[in-house]
């Protein structure tokens, strides 16, 4: 046999392919998972060539640094309170209770779902921002109200509170409906009055998802972006938007690298004590038989009533900025300007100039081409990765699991400033190319923060495929590649275009990375939005942000549909 006969069955048996793509993928995890972070370290507290702690004296020197620790503590704690204690009043009167209109309220509270990050800041801001419709009534009615009350500590919390309970309406609610309704009417049998059962008998079975819902909660705190920045003013910045202050000066790189640090310790502290809880947790119904939770009456007129007018009043709360963003943006300068509504001002003129003004189209084409590119390169490395893992069991699929979790264990601000930091200067594992201020960055940051949500997802589809249809494939003569395109991805494809779809519409709007990373001549469309919250920004800017901000809550909203609605249909 010829070399050349050799080497062509090497390549179509998948000898060569599968070198190249292990090749590759070391290459990829090195040059933008391990080194950067490690890079960052060493830029940090090895500048001089030996180990220092100047940053950490500078960081204690630093009035602005500490009180955005501090602040950032402080929300965080605060949301763990307000956010559970509001989205467990959600789930409950959507999903435990018997409330009048409950699919209404369960719409109003998912809005979360389908707009969020700076997109909301906005929406949230104009509504009751200086010259909000809501801050303009208020002030007819208290004259001496100051317009820009809507700021700082509390303004944050209000915001926050209400923008982060969608992981209460999805897993708190996903868990309450397991709940065997046996062990409820047991307990009424043997005397249990309401209260005593909602604390006994619901609430332990919904500990696990709480304490997982905690953490994630905890994390957002700490890492909150969008609004202190937005709504925060001077007296209440936390640790991300001090973070974007520092490294915009060389002399002050390595205290935001200490600050990102920081941030990522307590990620990986509070990650790994989730991860042990839920691996050392035993949460099982001992039910051979389970039934169908039944919605509970609630027996007492008065308290009732009050149920009722509260889940109403949040009701309000959350659909108020969607309806008012999607009415204004249906009319001119004028009244958006001045918080005004009157039908002689209504039009379609802020659709029609999106579409018709290339200038004004261009922040939307570019998140597009962004998420469009990064949600199908990371499927594409999902796939590959989750192949393996799934066909072979040993030190390398291991090592490489492992390694795509990392940015798991990493805030998207410590991604960031390593990505800066690292190829600011040609590199050699970057054939000598110089990656900060370039277009292709912010792509890379997107793939990298993507990868664990979607590895996990298609990991997870890939042990539903049945292992005989792929030896009976390779029994009739088939290749591995021709075995994964014909036979697996068929099969996958579902669950790949919901995956690629979220991923796609999760950075439609991102402000957390692209304010870090992205190009001046490619502003993508969260850069936009944030610039509109401005008090001096123009009719014009901010008609043009209340469209995009439509179309995306339209798009999220099909997403949603797509991947949720079709599938609990069937």
């Amino acid at each position: 046999m010829s070399k050349m006969n050799r080497f062509k069955e090497a390549l179509f048996s998948g000898k060569i392919i599968g070198i190249i793509i292990a090749a590759l993928l070391v290459w990829f995890i090195v040059a933008f998972l391990v080194y950067p972070n490690l890079n960052l370290l060493i830029a940090t507290f090895f500048s001089d060539g030996s180990f220092s702690v100047k940053p950490f004296q500078k960081l204690l020197h630093s009035t602005r640094a500490l009180k955005s620790l501090l602040n950032s503590f402080v929300l965080a704690v605060s949301l763990v309170v307000t956010v559970n204690v509001v989205g467990i009043f959600l789930v409950l009167v959507t999903e435990y209770y018997e409330i009048k209109g409950a699919k209404l309220l369960r719409l109003g509270y998912m809005t979360t779902l389908i707009y969020s990050g700076i997109v909301l800041v906005f929406g949230y801001k104009f509504v009751y921002g200086e010259g909000g419709i809501i801050t303009k009534i208020l002030v007819q009615l208290f004259p001496h109200l100051n317009p820009a009350w809507f700021t700082g500590y509390w303004a944050v919390l209000y915001v926050m509170t209400f923008a982060i309970t969608s992981n209460h309406v999805i897993f708190l609610s996903n868990a309450i409906k397991k709940i065997d309704y046996q062990t409820i009417e047991a307990a009424r049998n043997m005397g249990a009055s309401s209260f005593y059962i909602l604390r006994r008998v619901v609430f332990p079975v919904l500990k696990p998802t709480l304490f997982a819902v905690t953490v994630l909660l905890f994390l957002t705190g700490l890492s909150a972006t969008s609004a202190p920045l937005v709504l925060g003013g001077r007296d209440f910045q936390t640790i991300t938007p001090m973070i974007l202050t520092f490294v915009q000066s060389l002399t002050s790189r390595d205290m935001a690298s200490l600050l990102a640090m920081i941030l990522g310790a307590f990620t990986w502290i509070l990650l790994s004590i989730l991860r042990k809880v839920e691996k050392d947790g035993n949460y099982i119904s001992i039910s051979k038989v389970k039934s169908q939770i039944v919605k509970q009456k609630i027996n007492s007129k008065l308290a009732n009533i009050m149920v009722h007018g509260l889940a109403y009043l949040l009701f309000g709360i959350y659909a108020l900025p969607v309806i008012l963003i999607v009415i204004f943006s249906f009319t001119d300068n004028y009244s958006i300007i001045t918080a005004t509504l009157s039908f002689d001002r209504f039009t379609f003129a802020n659709y029609a100039r999106l579409f018709t003004h290339f200038s004004d189209f261009k922040p939307y084409g570019v998140s597009i081409l962004y998420s469009s590119v990064s949600s199908i390169l990371v499927v594409i490395l999902a796939l590959i990765v989750s192949r393996i893992l799934h066909k072979y069991k040993n030190i390398f699929s291991t090592v490489l699991e492992y390694a795509m979790l990392i940015p798991w264990l990493l805030p998207s601000t410590l991604i960031a400033l390593g990505l800066i930091i690292t190829y600011d200067s040609p590199k050699l594992i970057m054939l000598n190319q110089v990656l900060t201020g370039s277009v292709y960055i912010l792509l890379i940051a997107y793939v990298i923060v993507q990868i664990p949500f979607t590895l996990r997802m298609l990991r997870a589809a890939f042990f539903t495929v049945d292992r005989s249809l792929e030896d009976a494939s390779q029994s009739l003569g088939a290749g591995p590649f021709y075995t994964f395109r014909r036979v697996l991805l068929p099969i996958l494809l579902p669950s790949t275009l919901a995956v690629l779809a979220m991923n796609f519409n999760g950075h439609l709007a991102d402000y957390d990375l692209a304010v870090f990373l992205y190009h001046p001549i490619m502003q993508p469309l969260g850069i936009v939005i944030k610039n509109s919250t401005s008090e001096q920004a123009s009719g014009d800017v901010q008609a043009l942000v209340l469209v995009f901000s439509v179309i995306l809550m339209v798009l999220s909203s099909i997403t949603l549909y797509l991947v949720y609605g079709r599938k609990s249909k069937e």
